[in-house]
């Protein structure tokens, strides 16, 4: 970190004392350390006194533990970070300590949607190798983003979200070729009802009815 030259192994794992190695100088290159510290909040909250009430405050109980561990985080120092459990000579190495604020659901959102590589466009690619065309509606992306923020697993559990709406469909459709069209909406993403399949007419298919009639025939 403070710039040298490391030996680095070509392939990558431990390194062994005959193996050959790329020398890689570090001093141009810059080093970002990023983390989600669970608990930091505390450990700034007791240094500055965040948890003393005195007086009446019938107020605190509408505090959004969101935004006051944002605004905790926002004071984050290399002392806080001392006595959260890192060595000395690693923070003293890091002159530059900043904090990220939580997503909320309108940023959620924006990462289902916008990056090239987009969850949601990726599942519309698996759909579409089945020449099946997903529709996530306007209302579904927000109640993914809203699962994702309730269950505070940020962006990472979008993919959770969506595959939990989606895995049985997903399994049933390469079975049923007159389904092209799967519409996705927020009462589906709230396991209210299954995500609506449409024919090529636009004819809404219920192969769940017609997977259970099968079984009784089968019996």
């Amino acid at each position: 970190i403070e710039g040298c030259v490391a030996n680095v192994p070509p392939q990558g794992g431990r390194k062994h004392p005959h193996q050959d190695f790329i020398q890689i100088n570090t001093v141009n290159i810059l080093f970002i350390c990023g983390g989600a510290f669970q608990g930091l909040d505390e450990v700034i909250g007791k240094r500055v006194g965040s948890g003393r009430i005195f007086g009446f405050t019938p107020a605190v109980a509408e505090l959004d533990p969101v935004k006051t561990a944002d605004e905790l985080m926002a004071n984050v120092t290399h002392d806080d970070l001392l006595q959260y459990g890192l060595i000395p000579e690693f923070v003293g190495r890091i002159p530059v300590v900043v904090s990220l604020q939580t997503l909320d659901r309108d940023a959620l959102i924006r990462v289902l949607t916008e990056p090239k590589n987009a969850l949601a466009r990726q599942f519309e690619a698996f759909f579409a190798l089945d020449k099946v065309e997903l529709v996530l509606t306007d209302d579904a992306l927000a109640a993914i983003a809203e699962e994702a923020v309730k269950h505070k697993t940020g962006a990472r559990g979008l993919r959770t979200v969506l595959e939990e709406c989606l895995l049985d469909v997903m399994y049933e459709i390469p079975s049923h070729n007159t389904i092209k069209k799967c519409i996705v909406d927020a009462d589906a993403i709230n396991g209210l009802r299954r995500p609506l399949l449409l024919n090529r007419s636009g004819q809404a298919i219920e192969i769940w009815d017609v997977k259970k009639k099968k079984g009784r025939e089968t019996a």
